[in-house]
């Protein structure tokens, strides 16, 4: 693991139980790290503090490396656009499919391939969780969420019995027991991982077995000044923002998460971010999909609704698949039309952040995460001055924070290793975003999904519904609108859930 870090370029700072004060020598070694990289201001007031503030400066301090992040801040900065035009062109035909026309053959097919590789406990989810509810007007995390359902579950509790009702599915497809095990890793951020541990507790882990959840943090970088200098936070402590939702692949290694998954013999993965109500956890299409073109990485999208929809783009630029975001196409591009499918636009698969990646790719991470780009934020960032330690709250921009983004990765691969998949929106896609009362991607718009959602397959199933409202269907009943047979030849009236019970 040591080796992995020096790779990655993570310090090795205490993990266990409380820092301690660190001997002479470590100290010196620690400030010999900081001033030969021109950062020794982080230990200005070292001296002036108390034994447990001196342990947890030094624990901090111990977990960057103060060479590497000088290197990243100065590429980051550095960073220009060439002045050759990129050339954007839709994914090729060989690595694309819709659900939207694909035959029923072929998605029956993934489907149960998909149902074999859970089944036999090949499959493993990772839940991208790190946010928190603010702009809800939460400081909960936001899998913690109720968007207002007649069950009131939280964001967290519709995902965990999807994960149930799936091991259920995929047992009676290979006629095991109930030994299917889809494991469940959640990445959380240091704000969220202590309330996020606690929700699990105090909800017993949502029907699921303890020992089949891992949950996790993503890394902090220091925030850094205009000039490129560490900022403090105060006398004792760095000023630290979240590395982002790139930050999953070294958080994967780091954490043990791969080890775990290395030992359970996982081969498929699939990534997701918590605040899509409609996500389908560990489907097997989309896993029967990847697998069965072998690809490294395949990602679902959605049609984009039209030209102006700000939301960034699959595709391939020069060669390579990657993710190009609304503000960097010009109108032309986007709005020009696919020459095969007149009345469709040629840019049209929508990003959703929802990945499938291969165990073997994701085992190369250490050869390869320390390479992917950090893209800037310019911020407002209260910090202590150098000189006093008082604390100064900047009244414009003063400092950057560090980001990567989970996408960065996508053009180190071959077009022959990555595939993309284009679901129906109004089944697969409903981000929480806003606070309720914007009418768009807020609580309301993903309670009022899923309760059409749920009337849609009571009406496929044969009921009739009347009334105004939805039905919430719960994942414990059915995890896509199948086994609803029952209902066939009822009336419901909406508002209505159906619970298992």
């Amino acid at each position: 693991m040591d080796k992995v870090k020096e790779v990655l370029h993570v310090g090795s700072k205490s993990k266990d139980g409380k820092p301690s004060e660190p001997s002479a020598e470590a100290l010196a070694d620690l400030k010999a790290k900081y001033t030969e990289a021109g950062q020794e201001h982080v230990l200005n007031f070292y001296d002036s503090l108390n034994s447990q503030d001196k342990a947890a400066l030094y624990d901090q301090l111990s977990g960057f490396n103060p060479a590497y992040i000088n290197e990243i801040t100065k590429r980051a900065l550095g960073e220009t656009k060439s002045d050759s035009p990129d050339i954007l062109e839709p994914l090729p035909e060989s690595a694309q499919a819709s659900i939207l026309d694909s035959s029923a053959d072929d998605v029956k097919r993934w489907h149960g391939s998909g149902l074999d590789l859970i089944g036999n406990n090949k499959v493993a989810v990772v839940l991208m969780a790190g946010g928190q509810g603010t702009r809800l007007g939460s400081s909960d995390p936001k899998g913690c969420y109720d968007i207002g359902l007649p069950s009131h579950k939280s964001l967290f509790q519709i995902q965990a019995e999807r994960i149930r009702k799936m091991q259920e599915l995929a047992a009676k497809k290979v006629g095991a027991d109930s030994s299917v095990v889809v494991p469940w890793y959640v990445m959380t951020s240091g704000p969220t991982r202590r309330p996020t541990e606690q929700f699990f507790e105090e909800n017993k882990y949502f029907g699921l077995d303890k020992a089949n959840i891992m949950i996790f943090e993503q890394g902090v970088l220091p925030c850094i000044s205009n000039e490129g200098r560490i900022l403090l936070e105060g006398k004792g402590k760095v000023a630290v923002a979240p590395d982002g939702n790139g930050g999953i692949y070294q958080a994967l290694v780091v954490s043990g998460v791969l080890d775990d998954m290395r030992k359970r013999g996982i081969e498929h993965i699939h990534a997701y971010c918590v605040d899509n109500c409609l996500v389908k956890v560990a489907d097997p299409v989309f896993v029967g999909f990847s697998s069965s073109l072998n690809v490294d990485i395949a990602t679902k999208v959605v049609r984009k609704r039209d030209a102006t929809e700000s939301v960034g783009l699959i595709l391939s630029k020069n060669g390579k698949p990657d993710v190009v975001e609304y503000s960097e196409i010009d109108q032309a591009t986007a709005e020009a039309e696919d020459p095969k499918h007149p009345g469709l636009l040629k840019f049209r698969a929508a990003n959703i952040v929802n990945h499938y990646y291969s165990f073997r790719f994701l085992e190369s991470i250490p050869q390869w995460a320390h390479k992917l780009p950090h893209h800037v934020a310019r911020k407002k960032i209260p910090f202590a001055d150098t000189k006093t330690g008082e604390t100064v709250k900047p009244e414009s921009p003063n400092g950057i924070k560090l980001e990567q983004f989970v996408f960065d990765v996508f053009p180190m691969l071959s077009l022959d290793k990555f595939a993309c998949m284009e679901v129906r929106r109004e089944d697969e896609f409903s981000p929480l975003k806003n606070a309720r009362g914007k009418g768009q991607d807020d609580p309301d718009t993903s309670k009022s999904d899923i309760m059409s959602q749920g009337r849609r397959w009571a009406a496929a199933a044969g009921a009739t519904v009347v009334g105004d409202g939805g039905i919430e269907v719960s994942p414990l009943i059915s995890y896509g609108g199948e086994g609803l047979e029952k209902l066939s030849g009822t009336t419901i009236t909406a508002p209505a859930v159906l619970e298992r019970e």
